[in-house]
């Protein structure tokens, strides 16, 4: 076990005090090794370490004390509740023509005298507004809000929808509690399932990592254990998945607060970088770089990772990169990227299709025209426009031309999928764009959401970065 740094002896010293923590831990600080700290100074004690995904519990396995458990929180439901849905996660993928017979959705809906939605629309609405519930806190799904898919968002159809998808939801989900069922089954139904029961945990510690994008059924059993110690860890800055139902439970939560700033990851100048992004956002914590580790900030001409802001734009790095005819990956491969050119395919035949972004419309036009028109459509242009440049095929062509890591020369990724990675010469791509000046000529505002995954991003880099498409936070800084 290394030496602790003054915040890892306090924490350490603060956690065998039997007190509940939330550990604010910058990037690079040592979250895991300070909790390795603190369970090995209380080795009589039973601990739970709620790992982010399986391989950071499969790591966390390996070096943890023996007295902590690691297991994700689905595997901690799967021996509890999701056992007995074995099968049905096994299941053959299915339509929505399916799913809206399965439903009995046989008549269409009227939104208006122009608008009717189809059976299988309904039946995508009814699913998506399913798969929210199983990941909020909701603890009634008539009470969950209706989903907003592309296309089937506006005002005149959400209102349609509040009608008739909140009965149907409560069909869908009695199906989904019944080891028989038929509909599409996802590990977040038993998850669902599970918290819903209000389970006690056996140990005398739980420690929840990434508590800054926890999962809300999660936060419900975790908040929810009775004479546990409780230890949050996290950093409140890298809160970027909000957008899809995360919440930061560090917030809100009753506990010490204590902080983790020294990175071990990169030396003064990328912390440097990292500490005008926590400035922007006006976080309390700022960063110092690891003497030992003598970072730069540079132009690179062969990095090792280019992260990019969009899927598109790691396509356009892609493409780039495999004329000169390097070796690419792309971090979580080109399965998603292939699945959304293969919809397009289907909606320029005029066959419609069960992609869960392009599910709303009928035509490819359909998806054109949101995406010019209509500012809910902004995150889906820069797909579009490349689909619309290159073609489908040739985006399909790309997908499949994508490398395992291990075996790539190039690595690419968006920032999202960036998060816990690290690599030692990272470029950051062009597509994270300054913010537009305001109406009177003065500074655009940055949103914090954008701050944050610039804070992502640019601490990727262990040795050398390219700020690339984020230098212009020095203008935005005078």
């Amino acid at each position: 076990m290394p030496t602790p740094t003054i915040e890892q002896q306090e924490i350490t010293d603060t956690f065998v005090g039997g007190k509940n923590l939330v550990i604010n831990a910058g990037a690079g600080a040592g979250k895991t090794s300070t909790l390795k700290m603190c369970a090995a100074a209380t080795p009589k004690a039973k601990g739970l370490y709620i790992a982010y995904n399986k391989a950071i519990q499969v790591e966390a396995a390996a070096s943890f004390p023996q007295n902590v458990t690691c297991k994700t929180a689905h595997a901690l439901a799967f021996a509890a509740v999701g056992r007995r849905f074995f099968r049905r996660l096994k299941a053959p993928r299915m339509s929505s023509y399916l799913v809206a017979k399965l439903l009995h959705i046989n008549e269409p809906v009227r939104v208006n005298d122009e608008v009717i939605l189809a059976p299988q629309q309904l039946a995508r609405v009814v699913m998506a507004t399913v798969t929210g519930y199983t990941r909020s806190a909701t603890r009634d799904i008539v009470h969950h809000n209706i989903a907003k898919l592309a296309g089937l968002d506006d005002a005149d159809t959400m209102n349609a929808l509040a009608e008739v998808v909140p009965p149907i939801a409560v069909k869908a989900w009695a199906d989904l509690t019944n080891p028989n069922g038929k509909l599409p089954y996802s590990h977040d139904c038993y998850l669902k399932m599970w918290t819903l029961t209000n389970p006690q945990l056996s140990y005398d510690f739980v420690l929840l990592d990434e508590a800054q994008d926890s999962n809300p059924p999660i936060v419900e059993v975790f908040e929810g254990q009775r004479n546990t110690q409780k230890v949050m860890v996290g950093d409140e800055a890298q809160s970027i998945y909000g957008w899809r139902g995360a919440q930061n439970a560090m917030r809100e939560f009753n506990g010490t607060r204590l902080t983790l700033s020294q990175s071990f990851r990169f030396g003064e100048a990328i912390a440097a970088e990292a500490n005008q992004w926590l400035s922007i956002l006006d976080a309390p914590l700022r960063l110092r770089g690891f003497e030992l580790i003598n970072s730069r900030i540079t132009d690179l001409d062969e990095p090792e990772a280019i992260l990019c802001r969009t899927n598109a734009e790691a396509l356009v790095q892609a493409m780039s990169a495999l004329e000169k005819g390097r070796q690419v990956a792309l971090v979580g491969g080109g399965k998603a990227i292939r699945s959304l050119a293969e919809a397009a395919l289907q909606l320029q035949a005029g066959r419609g299709c069960d992609h869960p972004e392009l599910c709303g419309f009928q035509t490819w036009g359909m998806v054109q025209d949101y995406v010019r028109f209509e500012e809910s459509g902004s995150d889906l242009a820069p797909m579009v426009n490349l689909i619309d440049t290159h073609g489908a095929e040739k985006i399909i062509d790309v997908a499949d031309q994508l490398n395992r890591e291990d075996r790539a020369e190039l690595t690419l990724s968006t920032a999202h999928k960036a998060k816990g990675r690290e690599w030692k010469r990272v470029k950051i791509a062009g597509d994270f764009t300054e913010p537009k000046p305001n109406d009177d000529g003065g500074r655009g505002k940055i949103r914090p959401d954008d701050a944050m995954l610039a804070y992502v991003t640019v601490t990727r880099a262990q040795h050398v970065l390219d700020r690339g498409g984020l230098a212009w936070v020095d203008r935005y800084r005078r």
